[in-house]
C-alpha cells in the first residue's frame, strides 16, 4: 500500500506518493515538510523577513545569508547565462529566484525520500512533477479547459515541468522587456531533473513562440506547447 501526503507551503501544495513505504517513509516525508517550511522561510518575497527579502532591501549581505541562498543565486546567474537573460533571478526588477527555487525544493524532497530507502515514488509541487521509479502516468493540464486533461506522460524516473497562465494568469515576466509573456497558453518539457527542467520552461515560456520552441529543440528538450488557439505543438522526441 502506498503512503500519501498532502502539505500546502510555498503559497502552492506539495504531493508525496511512496509506492514502497518502509519504517523510514514517515519519518523522511516529516523531515521533508520542515524543510519545505524552511525554504518558504528564507525564499519567499512574501515575508519581510525572509533572507531574499533582507538581500533585496541591503540589509544582509550575500556572504552572511543561508549557504543554500548562495548556492540558488549561483545556480540562476548560470542559467541566466544559459538562456541568453530569459531565465533571471531578478524578473521584475526584483529579486526573486522563485522561478528556480520550487523545483528544486521539489527535485530535493526526491532526493531526500532516495535517502530514506525509496525508489518508487512521486513528489509534485505547484503542478511540476520529479517521480523515481515507475512507470509513472502524469497529466498535463489543458489550460483551455478547467479539471481537464490535454496530454498523458508515462514514463520512469519523470521530471515534468509546466509554465502557463491557466492558474496565475500571465505571470511569468520576460526580463528583456518587464513585460508578462503571453505567446504559450501552456509549455511543458520533461526530462529527468526537475530543478533545471523548471528554470527552462520559465526561461522559455519568456521567449515565447517559436523562438522558445526552437532554442529547446535544438538542445534536445522533449516539450509541449498549447497556443492561446489550443493548437499542439511538440518537439521532436516528444512521443
Amino acid at each position: 500500500m502506498s503512503a500519501r501526503h498532502v502539505e500546502h507551503v510555498m503559497g502552492t501544495v506539495f504531493s508525496f506518493t511512496v509506492r514502497d513505504p518502509g519504517p523510514e517513509t514517515g519519518p523522511a516525508i516529516r523531515r521533508i515538510v520542515a524543510r519545505l517550511h524552511r525554504i518558504d522561510a528564507v525564499f519567499s518575497t512574501y515575508r519581510p523577513q525572509s533572507e531574499v527579502s533582507r538581500l533585496e532591501r541591503g540589509e544582509l549581505a550575500l556572504a552572511e545569508a543561508d549557504p543554500e541562498v548562495r548556492l540558488v543565486l549561483e545556480r540562476c546567474a548560470e542559467l541566466a547565462a544559459e538562456t541568453g537573460g530569459y531565465f533571471s533571478a531578478r524578473p521584475g526588477g526584483r529579486l526573486d529566484p522563485g522561478g528556480y527555487v520550487k523545483g528544486w525544493a521539489v527535485e530535493e524532497a526526491s532526493r531526500a525520500l532516495r535517502r530514506s530507502g525509496s525508489v518508487q515514488h512521486c513528489v509534485s509541487g505547484g503542478g511540476d512533477v520529479q517521480t523515481a521509479g515507475g512507470p509513472w502516468r502524469v497529466g498535463i493540464a489543458d489550460p483551455h479547459r478547467a479539471g481537464a486533461v490535454a496530454r498523458v506522460v508515462t514514463g520512469r524516473d519523470l521530471a515534468v515541468a509546466t509554465s502557463g497562465t491557466a492558474e496565475r494568469g500571465p505571470h511569468v515576466i520576460d526580463p528583456h522587456t518587464a513585460l508578462p509573456a503571453a505567446s504559450f497558453a501552456s509549455l511543458t518539457l520533461v526530462g529527468t531533473h526537475l530543478a533545471r527542467l523548471d528554470a527552462l520552461a520559465t526561461a522559455t515560456f519568456a521567449m515565447g513562440a517559436p523562438r522558445g520552441l526552437h532554442w529547446l529543440a535544438a538542445r534536445g528538450v522533449r516539450a509541449l506547447a498549447i497556443h492561446p488557439d489550443g493548437r499542439q505543438e511538440t518537439t521532436a522526441g516528444w512521443g
